[in-house]
């Protein structure tokens, strides 16, 4: 019976070994078959990681020089690493949202998501009150002439920057870890594009590039971080990332910024007189999908 067991965890780590290297064969060939020499020299490029100072400034000259070139404008890529005592956390008042979108388009145009076909990290789902959080119910695609409607509420959905995400316990090649400060990141350069991580977000907050990105040069957000919103290539999965390239610099992400009734609450978790550590301690917080514990840093509260 020890000896069966024993064999049948062999037979189980094969099939993983198997299908890992099966996905890292496929993108091996399709790159070195129809891929441009950029995308070739990324796709042997080490993990950022394990980059040093010197091979990193190689890197991140050469993504600038290709961006010119490819989109005729010049586009300033960070690497700037987790800012000291930080733990990013989000807070999103529900009883305030009023379902405009705003958030969602603007995340668009600063974080450089593809326009054709569309990728929106943001999702707003419209609700029912009667049926409080009901996602059976709820409804991505409304379409309305005045927001918000009667008797609806909205609930803005994204990457939970979960403490514990089974994202990254089930890339199968490390392409997307959590970094210090709390941001769960993907090294695009290192993604194979299997989707695992797509499959074990219990949020649905990855979405995966099936073709090259449709973005104009002129609507480029030329201000990228490596990890965050520099263009990405067709078949890599992508995600939201609390807009690493503004909060590593001191300032809030787009959504904060642009949300009209102020809805949208960031800050630092490890600060005790920071404003999200005022609403955790002080209002009526929910936690999606609480029973999974992927202890989501994304608080929804009612403020009123």
């Amino acid at each position: 019976m020890k000896s069966e067991k024993k064999q049948n965890g062999k037979n189980s780590m094969s099939r993983r070994n198997f299908l890992k290297a099966a996905a890292l064969s496929s993108a091996f060939f399709s790159v070195i078959a129809c891929g441009s020499i950029e995308e070739r020299e990324a796709f042997f490029r080490k993990h950022f990681k394990t980059l040093d100072k010197k091979d990193l400034a190689t890197v991140i000259h050469n993504l600038q020089s290709q961006y010119k070139k490819q989109y005729g404008k010049n586009f300033v890529v960070s690497s700037a690493g987790p800012l000291p005592a930080t733990l990013f956390g989000y807070a999103l008042d529900i009883s305030r949202c009023i379902g405009c979108r705003r958030c969602v388009y603007e995340c668009v145009n600063e974080n450089n998501q593809s326009r054709d076909p569309q990728i929106h990290w943001i999702q707003v789902l419209e609700m029912e009150k009667d049926k409080g959080v009901d996602f059976l119910h709820s409804n991505l695609y409304y379409q309305r002439d005045e927001v918000p409607a009667e008797g609806h509420f909205y609930l803005p959905m994204a990457c939970q920057q979960c403490q514990n995400p089974p994202c990254v316990k089930t890339c199968p090649v490390g392409a997307t870890y959590q970094t210090e400060d709390g941001i769960v990141v993907v090294d695009y350069n290192w993604c194979i594009g299997c989707r695992c991580c797509m499959a074990s977000c219990p949020y649905g907050a990855r979405h995966f590039n099936w073709k090259r990105p449709g973005v104009k040069a002129e609507d480029l957000n030329p201000n990228t971080h490596y990890l965050g919103n520099r263009p990405r290539m067709k078949g890599v999965v992508e995600k939201c990332t609390f807009c690493i390239q503004r909060v590593r610099e001191g300032r809030y992400p787009k959504c904060v910024e642009v949300c009209p009734v102020g809805a949208r609450k960031f800050g630092n978790l490890l600060d005790p007189e920071s404003e999200i550590r005022y609403i955790l301690e002080n209002k009526r917080v929910l936690i999606l999908k609480e029973e999974l514990n992927t202890r989501p840093k994304f608080y929804y509260f009612f403020g009123t």
